[in-house]
């Protein structure tokens, strides 16, 4: 059993950056097919439903091996790049487009934000993600590193309740009535917590490979948790 320690974001870690990278990559793909629709049956979810939660599976290994520090960091760097995906984005759609060249619509449909929906989603995110971690973090505190599966469904509960309710109220509200903006908050939210309920093996293995590859079993403590602090 590796030995509890505070974690130190300065020491080099074999997989941390790599690990980084793919979790801004999944964020920045997942806001790329969000606009598919897919339908299994009555069920009918976007494309981003099926990748972003991917997204609380990365944060939670990030808070329980490499500890607050490395999630914040992960999650300030995601945030980042989708706001810079999106202005991009939205200055490539408004850019005139070459004679002869006719996907300009479809294009658009990719790339072009409603900017009511981009502030959505960066909120969500933002708000999301460190619940999720900040939850974690501490429940690792609480249990003594045990009970990893409740430390990660309880962060899962609270930080997609956060996400999905941050989401749907900033885009809908006003726009949807209050019922059907609560229908949509809980059948979002119920698909998200049985995606990461049934994840919960892969996010084992993986956080145990990782304590053992890395030599490392990072606990919160004297950390400051405000989502601005970038040390300590």
């Amino acid at each position: 059993m590796n030995e509890p320690i505070r974690p130190q974001l300065n020491r080099r870690f074999r997989f941390l950056d790599t690990l980084t990278i793919g979790f801004v990559v999944v964020l920045l793909v997942s806001n790329l097919v969000g606009p598919k629709i897919c339908q299994f049956g009555p069920l009918l979810v976007s494309g981003a439903q099926l990748l972003f939660p991917l997204t609380y599976i990365w944060g939670n290994v990030f808070t329980e091996v490499y500890g607050y520090g490395a999630a914040r960091r992960a999650i300030w760097m995601g945030f980042f790049g989708m706001g810079l995906l999106a202005v991009m984005g939205q200055v490539a759609v408004l850019l005139p487009p070459a004679t002869g060249w006719h996907d300009q619509q479809a294009f658009a449909r990719v790339f072009g934000l409603v900017p009511r929906f981009a502030v959505a989603s960066l909120a969500a995110y933002w708000a999301g993600e460190f619940t999720n971690s900040y939850t974690l973090a501490r429940m690792k505190l609480w249990t003594g590193g045990r009970y990893l599966w409740t430390r990660t469904i309880s962060s899962t509960v609270s930080g997609q309740l956060v996400d999905t309710v941050v989401v749907i109220v900033i885009a809908f509200w006003g726009v949807e009535t209050p019922a059907h903006i609560l229908v949509m908050i809980g059948s979002a939210y119920a698909f998200k917590v049985v995606y990461e309920v049934l994840a919960t093996p892969l996010t084992y293995a993986v956080v145990g490979a990782l304590k053992r590859a890395e030599g490392v079993d990072a606990f919160d403590r004297g950390t400051n948790f405000s989502p601005f602090a970038f040390k300590g």
